[in-house]
């Protein structure tokens, strides 16, 4: 069935910037990353089909069976949450339009560290094109109502009401294409108390209880990432396609809305069914579990430590066996159940130290892979870079940027239908031009609307930020 798309052969990608020098890459760079860059850049200038423009979906290296190839995506957005939507919308082909003001996506100004580029944009935006619009301007909106027209989904994340007051209300956009997936992003939602206040990522982390199960019992703390924007990204990007496959049984599209409490609140629950269900919160524990027990970090020395989960009963007792050498553990009431060792925690955890510092780190390391037990390494930035099981597993791609090659984990899906894609983190406004001769010259003419089966028996304004964080 797909996703209804549109017949006309839309522009479907950009074109890419040149290649530049390797050089002062990370370690992942060397033989990984240069085996990756012969194999994937070669590609990147095909031949030009005849009749085809330069950016047209004939000529996108990667577009070829990719799942979402014919689909357009309107990107308005800042920093994390509709950004990174939209480049997974661009990881599975689709033609995303990126819409900045022409002072560009806050994101830009975070810092330069990925050759000139910072390294959140360039993370949440590779495979897009830039195009700057004054929305402001009345030739802005022109331009832009001209673009959702030509769009299959429009995915946004302003401050609270910015849209509305640029005049782009859901109403209006159903009416220039009620063929339109539009998701709203929103830190709180649209109605209720909060409807009207400005989100960011750690705003929310504390507002749905997430900084209070994080961190230590004296100190709580941030997720070391920007989870909240992270998880939001995620439930916009399965909304939208799931709203594609609605729209290619009904043929027209619907307005909606993810909000950022909404999506960590639902990934909250489970420390939050103990609030419900016994009154009491989970304590913070730092490293380890704060609901299963021994679970997480645990000292084998003055400097050292392993990580390990105990998860079944089997685990456990060969823990206690094979690697504590202490079965009397397994046989001891206070220990029985997990339940059972999370309320007796302090003086457990205190007797597996004990034990596993007189075993010492390296002889327990081993110990708990003879026996089974689920353990692995803490890595720092460095171990993750360099692990070898993305390297082992080809998990890095190139990316291009306006100072150089970097590379970059290759997105998760794995729907590599033997095409490869070699995307650019784009300039600002790069294909401005492109994208308005597209809008006066469409590629095949009038875009043809998505038949209905039921009738068928046979620029965004200057400081209107989204709900997102600053990256900290």
């Amino acid at each position: 069935m797909g996703f209804g798309r549109r017949s006309n052969n839309r522009d479907d990608t950009s074109e890419v910037w040149p290649s530049w020098s390797t050089s002062g890459l990370p370690s992942v760079t060397g033989d990984t990353f240069s085996r990756h860059r012969s194999n994937t850049l070669a590609t990147h200038h095909p031949p030009t089909p005849e009749g085809s423009s330069p950016g047209s979906t004939a000529s996108r290296p990667g577009a070829t069976g990719a799942p979402l190839r014919g689909i357009r995506v309107v990107e308005v957005g800042h920093a994390v949450s509709a950004p990174l939507c939209a480049r997974h919308l661009a990881d599975l082909g689709a033609d995303v339009v990126k819409v900045e003001a022409p002072t560009g996506d806050l994101a830009r100004g975070y810092d330069s560290v990925v050759a000139g580029d910072s390294a959140y944009f360039a993370w949440a935006n590779y495979g897009k094109r830039s195009v700057v619009m004054d929305l402001r301007s009345d030739e802005g909106r022109k331009h832009f109502g001209q673009l959702v027209e030509t769009s299959d989904v429009l995915v946004h994340n302003l401050g609270p009401g910015a849209m509305n007051r640029l005049g782009f209300t859901p109403e209006h956009l159903r009416q220039l294409n009620p063929q339109l997936v539009n998701c709203q992003i929103t830190g709180y939602g649209t109605t209720g108390p909060m409807a009207d206040r400005k989100a960011f990522d750690l705003l929310v982390q504390g507002e749905a209880g997430l900084m209070a199960v994080t961190g230590t019992e004296a100190d709580p703390a941030k997720v070391g990432i920007s989870i909240v924007d992270m998880c939001t990204a995620v439930y916009a990007l399965s909304t939208v396609q799931a709203a594609l496959i609605e729209r290619a049984s009904t043929g027209i599209g619907r307005h909606v809305e993810v909000a950022m409490i909404d999506c960590i609140s639902e990934w909250m629950m489970a420390p939050a069914f103990h609030q419900i269900h016994t009154g009491r919160a989970p304590r913070r524990e730092g490293a380890r579990h704060n609901m299963m027990v021994p679970y997480g970090l645990y000292r084998t020395g003055e400097r050292t430590s392993v990580n390990f989960a105990i998860q079944t009963a089997p685990h456990w007792r060969s823990l206690c066996e094979d690697v504590l050498e202490a079965p009397e553990l397994t046989e001891h009431s206070d220990y029985a159940t997990n339940a059972d060792r999370v309320r007796n925690r302090a003086k457990l955890e205190t007797r597996v130290e004990e034990l596993l510092s007189g075993i010492g780190h390296d002889a327990a390391v081993q110990r708990l892979l003879a026996a089974g037990i689920p353990s692995g390494e803490v890595n720092d930035l460095a171990g993750l870079v360099d692990h070898e099981q993305l390297a082992a597993r080809d998990r890095w791609m190139p990316i291009r940027t306006g100072g150089g090659d970097a590379p970059t984990i290759r997105p998760p899906f794995n729907l590599r239908d033997g095409y490869e894609v070699t995307p650019a983190v784009p300039g600002l406004g790069e294909h401005t031009d492109a994208v308005l001769a597209e809008l006066d010259h469409p590629p095949n003419g009038a875009k043809a609307p998505i038949p209905n089966p039921r009738n068928n028996e046979n620029s965004m304004p200057s400081g209107s930020r989204n709900g997102e964080h600053h990256a900290s």
